[in-house]
């Protein structure tokens, strides 16, 4: 049984995973160079590409550790991989035009960290 204390953090670490699991899919489309969406091509997009993957990369880092300490590693790997098998089917959603830009890069990457410290707020709690 899950206890009452977890499920705010286990819920926060599946939508981290969420949200690091559609910014890893977005800008897996940007590889090889070839294939990266004009807007992207520019030092100004590169910085968004690069940056946004080390910002869902730290929030990634963060989730796990504050997962370590305030979730049962069971819940912790049946949310974290019902988010990852979810990716696909939400990423859907969104439109092309939106996957392929900026915007799915930074705002996944930004959703990611909030939620990263939200959670390490309560971790500190």
């Amino acid at each position: 049984m899950l206890p009452d204390a977890a499920l705010i953090p286990l819920v926060l670490f599946t939508a981290i995973v969420l949200f690091v699991s559609l910014h890893a899919l977005a800008a897996s489309g940007q590889f090889p160079r070839e294939h990266r969406a004009p807007v992207l091509v520019s030092g100004i997009g590169a910085i968004v590409l690069y940056g946004s993957i080390a910002v869902a990369f730290i929030s990634l880092l963060t989730a796990l550790f504050a997962a370590w300490r305030l979730i049962p590693w069971y819940a912790a790997v049946i949310g974290g991989g019902l988010a990852v098998l979810a990716t696909p089917l939400v990423l859907q959603h969104f439109t092309d035009r939106f996957v392929d830009g900026r915007g799915s890069l930074m705002t996944f990457a930004g959703a990611g960290a909030v939620l990263a410290l939200l959670l390490i707020w309560l971790v500190g709690r």
